[in-house]
């Protein structure tokens, strides 16, 4: 699991990518509407604020709560790896949906450009 820095950075980096190529495709793309592409835009910004709100989450046990405390760290990392794994995983499918929904705005001729460009 990384550190909660790097995670929150991670998560910026994501959604501002997304976004600016949103912001490229209402510009440039002949044929998107930039109404459209704004929504797409607002989605994004409500899942990194919602995401970088619960990011922090915490282990409610203490160290007296078990036999040991290797088995309190082997609890906690537990926890907190199960905790990672579920928030990457609804964050992922978040990031999915959007691209979808960015990716149908997108005009047919524009959608066989970039598959026979990916062939290449």
């Amino acid at each position: 699991m990384a550190n909660k820095r790097s995670l929150k950075r991670a998560i910026k980096n994501v959604c501002a990518d997304i976004a600016t190529e949103c912001l490229i495709a209402a510009q440039y793309v002949k044929g998107v509407e930039p109404e459209k592409m704004d929504t797409v835009i607002q989605k994004l910004a409500d899942l990194q604020s919602n995401a970088l709100s619960t990011i922090s989450f915490g282990f409610d046990k203490i160290p007296s709560d078990f036999a040991t405390r290797k088995d309190y760290k082997y609890a906690k990392a537990a926890y907190f790896k199960k905790a990672y794994k579920s928030f990457k995983q609804k964050f992922g499918s978040h990031i999915n949906e959007i691209v979808k929904e960015m990716n149908e705005i997108l005009p047919t001729e524009v959608k066989q450009a970039n598959i026979e460009a990916s062939k290449k």
